[in-house]
């Protein structure tokens, strides 16, 4: 961290407070009060559980994009096409939100009488943290899938320059008493929001999270463009074959026209995929929540090192949200200034302080 940010503690804000500041922020811009209130819930879910890159940060981006008319704050969200099990939803640049969770209570409702719920996203923006999705549906007694596509953003293996997008994942299957397992995941070794935190920090990256704009390797968050994929190809590989399944698939390509153009004047779009299962139809719910908690305690009991706990996709994550969830969230002052002033020029009520 900086030294100022060393000296300065962040404030802490309750969840209610930040979503109601997050919804008056787009209400203003434009939205319904359901579809702020959406945004809202879905920004301030990452920051309960400790995904501050996709939280409540996002919100001044968010405003610029529906100043340049990349965000459309009023869509006319509609269905393209749709079988007994699957829907094409046209976004019509709706907030990632907004469209994401429209389509995971389409896959929902498809899944409820097939069995199986298939929604594909076509034209809209950020989607935000994918696990808000996967998890609403395990909570509804669904394993849920959530893939995203969008701009180059990532350099693909081998190269140095951008050539595919730090395409997301999630996985999400309920969990017994434990709660859900939630496995929520970028392409990329680090994704874009944690770069630009720690840019805002000043704080070194580690070596082999990303290159500069001409393609050399630093851990300088000031100079940090490109994140590099996980795991090499692997990543990279990842993150094409999201693009094909997302983008390609509904006719909207995102890489072919963007890869190797300047970035300067790129349009921020993105696709999006969300699969439902009903687990009732295949299984008995109580049977499966207990078989996963068998297998949860089965992994937490192998040998360790010690002082390592070993941890489950999203454990972590939900320990955070129960926490932050009594004691607040901690917002660090750039976060707070950038909130501060946007609010001020947009005219809307200040963040409240707790």
């Amino acid at each position: 961290m900086s030294g100022e940010d060393k000296k300065t503690p962040p404030i802490i804000v309750s969840a209610e407070a930040l979503k109601r500041f997050t919804r008056d922020v787009f209400v203003r811009m434009g939205m319904s009060e359901a579809h702020a209130t959406t945004v809202a819930e879905v920004v301030v879910w990452a920051n309960l559980r400790g995904v501050d890159s996709h939280g409540v940060t996002r919100v001044p981006r968010y405003v610029e994009w529906i100043e340049a008319g990349v965000v459309n704050p009023r869509p006319d969200i509609s269905v393209v096409t749709e079988t007994a099990a699957s829907v094409l939803i046209e976004a019509d640049r709706a907030a990632g939100p907004v469209a994401m969770t429209t389509a995971m209570e389409a896959a929902m409702r498809k899944a409820r009488d097939t069995g199986v719920g298939l929604a594909l996203v076509r034209a809209t923006t950020h989607t935000a943290a994918l696990g808000h999705y996967t998890q609403a549906a395990a909570h509804e007694g669904m394993a849920a899938v959530a893939l995203a596509g969008s701009i180059p953003n990532m350099a693909y293996h081998g190269a140095l320059a951008a050539g595919v997008s730090t395409s997301p994942i999630s996985i999400a299957v309920p969990g017994g008493s434990r709660g859900p397992v939630v496995l929520d995941m970028a392409t990329g070794i680090v994704s874009l929001g944690r770069l630009v935190q720690a840019r805002r920090s000043g704080q070194p990256i580690p070596e082999g999270w990303a290159l500069d704009q001409d393609g050399k390797p630093t851990t300088d968050p000031r100079h940090a463009e490109i994140p590099l994929p996980m795991a090499g190809p692997k990543g990279s590989g990842l993150a094409l074959m999201i693009e094909l399944i997302t983008s390609v698939l509904v006719s909207n390509p995102i890489l072919a026209e963007t890869v190797g153009k300047p970035a300067k004047g790129r349009r921020h779009r993105q696709n999006g995929l969300v699969l439902a299962i009903d687990i009732a139809r295949y299984s008995d719910p109580a049977a499966f929540g207990r078989e996963v908690e068998r297998l949860v305690a089965a992994l937490k009991a192998l040998p360790h090192e010690p002082g390592v706990e070993i941890l489950i996709p999203g454990e972590r994550g939900a320990r955070e949200f129960e926490q932050r969830s009594r004691a607040g969230i901690p917002l660090p002052r750039a976060t707070r200034d950038e909130l501060d002033s946007m609010a001020e020029r947009l005219g809307v009520p200040p963040l409240a302080r707790d």
